[in-house]
């Protein structure tokens, strides 16, 4: 297991978390997950107070007593944002009551979506007044925060220097946010990645186009040396349902360096053929288009056809659709049959795409059962 700095927190972290949202079936199931991934070298442990019962679980599993000293071991919760002070302490006591903890590693704002929540962190006497209060008395060490917000907020938050580390979304099918992990790295942020398997693709189960594209290596295996290679990346989650679910991942723990020049090539074979297959419809993900006036979300429906098309990743386009309308600010935007074909983004694409007529092949193609987050 590999080891990096975590930004101005100085604390040095696995470069894989363990993530708690899925291994919540039993305390027992907790228990040996947690156990199984100190063995293998994990020093960062993951929660949130809206992951069902995986505080109160993780401070079962704390209390028992583990492998690992606490000094020795890193712990995270997670806390929505709130419009008030008062709100945030009582959050916080009972997270560290629920942890059977006197203090936390690091304490992230959690879900920080909106421009609202944005207000909210950067009130006088709102939310942060309580963490900071936290951090003086002892309670918090490090502040943070996590987001699946859009690339402007994420940027403001970043510029509010309240914070010492990062949690986003950022992997090789969605590079968006590349801008967000450069200004991190210039303040000196911790960058923890979120989900990099599931959200990033779920590559665990690609297609079989995809698993030629990337010989000799896994799809997995190559956006996880995608990440890793960039020394300005910290950690990535790994959220397995049981032990057994750290066997793969854990593999690619010691992958660290620079691209190799096969992989290089892979992920030119991944490029071309995409070109070559989406041909004039290929969205290059500018963000032209954008607003619409339907509020459609059309740079992630056509990065979600792209790969669809491309590399027949139906399955993650699907799931990842069937966000949309169900998901609130945890996965903004409205789906594409929501178009009424005003012509509003035609003008604004450099590519002269017919946007929608790609909106309307993409809810064929895409359009399922209604998704929503685990915990929502």
């Amino acid at each position: 297991m590999q080891y990096r700095r975590f930004g101005k927190t100085n604390l040095r972290l696995s470069v894989f978390s363990l993530g708690t949202m899925r291994h919540l079936a039993s305390f027992e199931n907790a228990q040996q997950t947690i156990e199984q991934a100190l063995a293998l070298g994990i020093n960062h442990i993951e929660t949130a107070k809206g992951y069902g019962k995986s505080e109160e679980y993780l401070g079962g599993v704390l209390k028992a007593g583990l492998s690992v000293p606490r000094t020795r071991l890193h712990i995270t919760t997670k806390i929505p944002p709130t419009d008030d002070a008062d709100t945030m302490r009582r959050c916080i006591d009972e997270s560290l009551e629920k942890l059977q903890l006197d203090y936390l590693d690091c304490l992230g704002i959690h879900g920080l979506n909106t421009w609202q929540h944005l207000e909210w962190v950067q009130a006088k006497g709102g939310c942060m007044q309580a963490v900071q209060e936290a951090v003086a008395d002892g309670r918090v060490r490090h502040i943070g925060f996590s987001t699946h917000g859009s690339l402007e907020i994420i940027l403001a938050a970043i510029n509010t220097d309240f914070f010492e580390f990062v949690n986003l979304h950022y992997y090789y099918f969605f590079q968006r946010h590349a801008s967000a992990i450069q200004l991190a790295a210039k303040k000196d942020m911790g960058v923890f990645i979120i989900s990099p398997a599931d959200k990033g693709g779920r590559l665990f189960t690609p297609s079989q186009i995809l698993k030629d594209l990337c010989q000799p290596y896994s799809p997995l295996e190559l956006n996880y040396r995608f990440l890793l290679s960039d020394s300005r990346i910290n950690t990535l989650s790994i959220g397995p349902a049981n032990p057994y679910e750290l066997i793969e991942p854990l593999r690619f723990a010691d992958s660290n360096g620079g691209l190799t020049s096969a992989e290089i090539c892979a992920f030119k074979r991944l490029e071309n053929h995409q070109k070559i297959t989406l041909e004039i419809n290929k969205c290059s993900q500018c963000y032209a288009c954008l607003p619409c006036p339907e509020n459609i979300n059309i740079p992630e429906v056509l990065r979600l056809r792209n790969l669809a098309v491309a590399y027949d990743m139906t399955d993650y386009g699907q799931y990842r659709y069937g966000m949309f309308e169900n998901a609130g600010h945890w996965f903004a935007g409205m789906k594409a049959n929501r178009c009424t074909e005003c012509g509003d983004c035609l003008p604004r694409c450099p590519e002269n795409l017919d946007i929608p007529a790609l909106l309307a092949d993409t809810h064929q193609k895409l359009s399922g059962k209604a998704g929503r987050r685990l915990w929502g």
